[in-house]
């Protein structure tokens, strides 16, 4: 078992998920709730997270193969939307592929805002699930790499939960602008990260470029 590659995975979905740069939408989606209910919305928006990214690490090779797409070519596709991500987190701002506005006014009109948009889209968004089924691909028809992937997204999620049941405290600590620090430092690691995903496609798919 890769346990380097593992690391990196969840280092790499950890930036991607940035759970501390959701905290402000959390306390935003849940002021109208008790403690309780607020309580239960991190268990769910953790869940949420949870299981739609261990979906797409056991499903998204056969999503590929299915649609006929080359890992190749799906990791290009995932760079550039990742560096679409990376682009709008180092503004410190909500990029639209986590979030529309109409979802944004939604969240304060759900109860259920930990699974929809807390879990979905806003952290277990098109980014993340990228990083994952990106992941899977690098170990094709191995089940066990792939299961293994499981490790890398409950210690994501947990700290997911974790981030959200001290929501108010790390608000009060950081402060916004400690926030937008994290968010901003989240979204360089990603920049990078997009840019080595396109180049290693290219690379795959015109291997006449490399010298």
């Amino acid at each position: 078992m890769d346990w380097a590659g593992l690391l990196k995975t969840t280092l790499t979905l950890f930036a991607v998920v940035d759970p501390v740069g959701t905290i402000p939408f959390f306390l935003v989606a849940t002021r109208s709730l008790s403690t309780a209910q607020a309580r239960r919305a991190a268990a769910i928006a953790a869940l949420t997270v949870w299981a739609v990214l261990a979906a797409a690490a056991l499903l998204g090779e056969h999503a590929l193969r299915f649609f006929e797409i080359r890992i190749e070519s799906f990791s290009v596709a995932g760079g550039l939307l990742l560096l679409i991500l990376s682009l709008s987190m180092l503004q410190a701002h909500t990029s639209p592929l986590r979030q529309t506005p109409d979802e944004a006014v939604e969240a304060e009109e759900r109860e259920a805002v930990g699974a929809v948009p807390l879990g979905v889209p806003l952290l277990a968004g098109p980014g993340a699930i990228t990083q994952v089924i990106v992941a899977a691909g690098a170990h094709p028809g191995s089940p066990l790499d792939q299961a293994a992937l499981i490790l890398p997204i409950t210690l994501v999620s947990l700290a997911v939960w974790l981030c959200f049941q001290g929501a108010p405290y790390i608000a009060h600590r950081l402060g916004r602008t400690g926030i937008h620090i994290v968010t901003r430092l989240m979204g360089l690691i990603i920049a990078a990260l997009s840019v080595e995903m396109i180049a290693r496609g290219l690379a795959r798919l015109f291997p006449g470029w490399v010298a």
